[in-house]
């Protein structure tokens, strides 16, 4: 048998052996361990603990690891059926991943996603922030309850490469009983820096217009949030917003005219906007009963 002396002065040559190799060797073996594999080597000593944590690390082992697909199915209600939210995590081989999906409840909505996190919306008094290379869950009071007409669109997510901060925005609409109407528009938005303890109120320039996130969408590009609103100084004409995350400021993209084209029909024209390879897309076409017709 091994005495336990001996088995102590082993361990002692072994971890000294893996600290003498070099910082960037170390790094390079630890880029190839899963986050939690990490977690538990973290309380190993204060040498790995002070690696692992560096923040240079940490954006360096997310480049390395492997990319995921993550699916997420928004519940709905079809043909006198309910159909409960549900995600699913695909790896590069197309098979289920065994990474820890935090559970999602039926009633969640997906609010957003950027490097593995993801927001949540609930009916509940609270949004849901989860990393799925953890499993860990974090829940977040939202910046108004009961307030009628809250939905999960009105809400984003969103990472800044440069301040490297996580930041939740609600779009907060005029809501007024006498004046339903007035939630088309919002004059507000939101800001939930994780980290801190409460939202921040921003004015936005003008009122812009609600309708148009509803029929076109919002996406979060670079730190930026994107989303179209309808042109006040030109009628049947939209321009790109932009919220910067870092700074917290607005700003206008103007978009060139659509080239006419002859809709038999007579539809309206819809817009959409999209992130294509970190790029901003927008699309445009005529419709007729929600089905595009014509050239996209």
């Amino acid at each position: 048998m091994v005495s336990e002396e001996a088995c102590s002065k082993k361990e002692r040559n072994e971890e000294c052996f893996i600290n003498c190799l070099t910082r960037d060797l170390i790094e390079r073996i630890f880029f190839r361990l899963p986050v939690s594999t990490l977690l538990v080597c973290v309380g190993v000593c204060a040498h790995w603990k002070t690696l692992i944590r560096d923040p240079n690390f940490v954006t360096s082992h997310l480049k390395h690891a492997s990319h995921y697909s993550f699916i997420f199915f928004q519940k709905d209600y079809a043909a006198g059926k309910n159909y409960p939210s549900d995600a699913i995590l695909i790896d590069k081989a197309g098979s289920q991943s065994t990474y820890a999906v935090p559970t999602i409840d039926p009633d969640d909505f997906l609010c957003g996603s950027c490097n593995g996190i993801i927001c949540l919306y609930t009916n509940r008094s609270t949004i849901k922030i989860a990393n799925l290379a953890t499993g860990e869950c974090l829940h977040l009071e939202k910046p108004t309850k009961n307030l009628s007409g809250d939905q999960s669109l009105f809400y984003s997510f969103g990472f800044h490469p440069l301040t490297r901060e996580y930041k939740i925005t609600h779009l907060v609409g005029d809501y007024v009983e006498e004046r339903p109407q007035n939630g088309d528009k919002f004059t507000m938005i939101q800001v939930y820096k994780l980290g801190d303890e409460k939202w921040k109120d921003i004015r936005t320039p003008e009122a812009l217009s609600l309708t148009c996130i509803k029929n076109s969408g919002l996406v979060n590009v670079g730190g930026t949030m994107y989303w179209l609103t309808d042109d006040m100084a030109a009628s049947s004409k939209h321009v790109v917003m932009c919220f910067d995350l870092g700074e917290e400021a607005f700003s206008q993209i103007q978009l060139p005219t659509p080239v006419p084209e002859i809709c038999v029909h007579g539809g309206p024209r819809r817009y959409w906007i999209r992130e294509i390879d970190g790029k901003i897309c927008i699309a445009t076409s005529q419709t007729w009963h929600k089905v595009v017709y014509g050239k996209l």
